[in-house]
């Protein structure tokens, strides 16, 4: 761990940055999951690397009065904190930034896009200017509302198959999924491309190995064997393999970075 910013290890990130989720409202909750506001004060300190997990959604995020669109990545990257500042989030339902989109997700997946490509009147400038969080809140609404598409059945559909995937560990493969749908493997892909930006493979695996960083934050100790068991994995080495490639960090480095459990 010597190589290590110590900032990584036991919470101590939590000491100049602060996390907040905003709940959108309900006329925008069919498209938002939820939105999300980081700020941080390094005054002092060096600059910080934020580890950045891949999830299936896609993100709209304000920061330092620009605006971007970040299609689902299917790899973890880094952010660098420096000084003061503050991003502003929106978090899409699985699925459902498609119908903003006008065209299939994948054609997103793993880019990233200047927002006023996609949208007129990106109100950058008035996100930067907003006093607080609740401003914040109120400029992403009002730019949503103005650019909302009508509800796609479809989309909300997707969005509520993606959450039985993360609510069910027992989802390890995409025939099970399909069987649990009614339907064929190929239809389960073809709805994911369309919709997600990602194969529902790569949706199961992320959701399971969620549920792996969910035990570390709840105790910090974890039965490797018994949890890739658990969650289809032939062996711990699986395991591990597969965390560390969507990760980016082995199971074991990865914990490190959430506070020891109570004695």
């Amino acid at each position: 761990m010597a190589d290590r910013d110590v900032r990584e290890l036991g919470g101590a990130w939590a000491s100049f940055q602060h996390h907040s989720f905003p709940e959108p409202a309900p006329d925008l909750a069919p498209f938002v999951d939820h939105f999300w506001a980081v700020t941080w004060d390094l005054t002092g300190q060096p600059p910080y690397r934020q580890l950045v997990v891949p999830n299936p959604t896609v993100q709209l995020s304000f920061r330092a009065g620009g605006a971007e669109v970040h299609g689902v990545g299917r790899r973890s990257g880094f952010k660098v904190l420096d000084g003061v500042g503050r991003v502003f989030g929106v978090a899409f339902r699985p699925g459902c930034f498609r119908p903003f989109l006008g065209r299939p997700a994948s054609t997103i997946t793993d880019r990233v896009l200047a927002a006023a490509d996609l949208f007129p009147d990106v109100p950058a400038r008035a996100m930067a200017e907003a006093p607080d969080e609740a401003a914040q809140v109120l400029v992403a609404q009002d730019f949503l509302r103005s650019v909302r598409p009508e509800r796609d059945p479809t989309a909300e559909h997707v969005a509520d198959v993606v959450a039985l995937v993360a609510a069910e560990p027992g989802i390890t493969r995409v025939d099970v999924l399909a069987e649990r749908l009614d339907t064929h493997v190929r239809s389960v892909q073809r709805l994911f491309a369309e919709y997600v930006g990602v194969g529902p493979k790569w949706v199961i695996r992320r959701y399971r190995l969620r549920e792996v960083t969910d035990r570390m934050a709840r105790s910090g100790a974890v039965d490797w064997a018994g949890v890739a068991a658990e969650l289809g994995y032939a062996d711990q080495a699986h395991l591990a393999r597969d965390f560390t490639a969507m990760v980016g960090e082995s199971p074991t480095r990865y914990a490190a970075r959430y506070p020891a459990p109570p004695a």
